[in-house]
């Protein structure tokens, strides 16, 4: 008998793996299925294993390797991690973070019954859009209010109902492109009108949007250029301009302002941002804007405007396609509180990472490098720039410090130490820029610190 015979001959059924004490625990913990396969596959791979030369694993291995098998298909594919890349808004991380009285608030309302739909007062059924409404017409002047599952909707069902059939007259520099490669014309196709391009890339007067008018224009349209800049020779046209213009022809003024800013960005240093009451303030009878960039909360797309315009938007039957959910309703719910409240910049983790000083910034890094070097740990701190991300104030950056590891000083690749940061059970995301890696403690939220010196202690050693 040739000696890989032999070692076949050693390995263990799956129903004496399954038998054993450990096969029924795990069998206890999932199911009898689910292990049957994994201890299958386990086998499988021992088979392949020993064709290559290698010994009979244990069946204490074997069992051990269905285990891990069946924890990393059960591991939930959507997982929170560690932001570490210095991006606040950053999208394929989820975008905002909501605050912990957010958090609450979903629990609460996800684990039984509410009144989304009920009013408590009349016992009758009610509208989910109360629930919001009324803070939103107190934060921004308003006279209603609606919300969405995003913003993208939203600029869809206000030109569904608002244009459908008409043109819709929008500058040629504000044909963006949004995240995922969704541009602004395909939105308003898809909305039924027909866009009219008026101006150029750079230079768009009110004397363009005049000449384009005719009696099939329902809407003048304005999209604010959250994601990108044009710099130079330009000129474009405020919303109190196109509002006096259409106006006067009876025409709709709706302003997609994308990111939807309710504090004045330049008290912390930053260009400023439009916001929806000067939005409303200047004329406008829509605005739409997302949930969870500059606001701070849930995906969502918020509608402000006239209270018959917003009346014929919540008619349309697109409405019910797009309508908000109760646990996005109950965090953003909370997150406006926390306007309301004054408190937005000490609640809402965004606005608490743009409004830490650099100083602040610059003790957390040295913490976290005096602790690595205590341990042997070849790590530095050096001056680097924080960005606002999410399609929000590009170009803006906000001062900080960054905890850096050189490519000269580490006895691991770069690229490999990244790899496994991110590969931890909880997941750091760090970036690498001309053969340095960086971790900015600006978008790492504080209860964070101590997971993240660990990890690094644990990968560098």
């Amino acid at each position: 008998m040739s000696l890989n015979q032999n070692q076949f001959r050693l390995l263990p059924s799956v129903d004496e793996l399954l038998h054993t004490s450990q096969g029924m625990a795990l069998a206890r913990t999932f199911s009898h299925d689910l292990v049957v396969s994994a201890l299958r596959l386990s086998v499988s791979q021992a088979r392949d294993a020993i064709r290559a030369g290698s010994p009979c694993p244990s069946a204490e291995s074997l069992l051990l390797a269905a285990e891990l098998h069946l924890q990393q298909q059960f591991q939930p594919r959507l997982r929170p991690l560690i932001n570490a890349t210095g991006v606040i808004i950053n999208t394929n991380l989820g975008r905002a973070p909501l605050s912990q009285d957010a958090l609450q608030a979903v629990q609460r309302i996800a684990g039984g019954y509410s009144n989304l739909e009920y009013d408590i007062d009349l016992g009758v059924r009610g509208s989910r859009h109360t629930h919001v409404g009324a803070l939103l017409r107190e934060l921004t002047g308003a006279e209603a209010a609606l919300v969405t599952n995003n913003n993208a909707a939203a600029v869809l069902l206000g030109l569904s109902a608002l244009a459908a059939g008409h043109e819709v007259v929008i500058s040629r520099g504000q044909l963006v492109e949004i995240g995922g490669g969704f541009r602004v014309p395909d939105v308003m196709r898809q909305s039924g009108c027909q866009l009219v391009e008026v101006g150029t890339t750079n230079r768009t007067r009110i004397a363009d949007y005049a000449a384009a008018l005719t009696d099939r224009t329902a809407v003048l349209l304005s999209v604010h250029p959250s994601n990108f800049l044009i710099t130079g020779f330009t000129e474009s046209t405020s919303i109190a301009s196109l509002a006096e213009l259409a106006h006067e022809r009876g025409l709709l003024v709706m302003d997609d302002l994308g990111s939807g800013c309710l504090l004045n960005c330049e008290q912390y240093g930053l260009s400023h941002e439009p916001t929806p009451q000067e939005s409303l303030a200047a004329g406008a009878d829509l605005v739409c804007f997302s949930g969870d960039k500059l606001l701070g909360g849930p995906q969502a797309g918020i509608i402000l405007g006239k209270a018959e315009v917003v009346a014929r938007v919540a008619r349309h039957p697109l409405m019910r396609a797009v309508r908000i959910d109760k646990m996005t309703l109950a965090a953003l719910e909370t997150t406006l509180r926390h306007y309301q409240l004054g408190e937005a910049e000490t609640r809402i983790p965004i606005w608490r990472m743009i409004s830490t000083p650099a100083e602040k910034v610059a003790r957390r890094a040295a913490d976290w490098a005096h602790q690595l070097t205590a341990q042997g740990l070849a790590v530095h701190t050096q001056p680097g720039q924080s960005t606002i991300g999410g399609g929000s104030l590009p170009g803006e950056t906000l001062s900080t410090t960054l905890l850096a590891l050189d490519a000269a000083s580490c006895s691991l690749p770069l690229e490999t130490i990244s790899q496994r940061l991110r590969t931890r059970h909880t997941p750091i995301i760090s970036r690498i820029s001309r053969d340095t890696l960086y971790l900015d403690p600006r978008t790492v939220l504080e209860e964070q610190d101590v997971e993240v010196i660990a990890a690094l202690q644990a990968v560098l050693a």
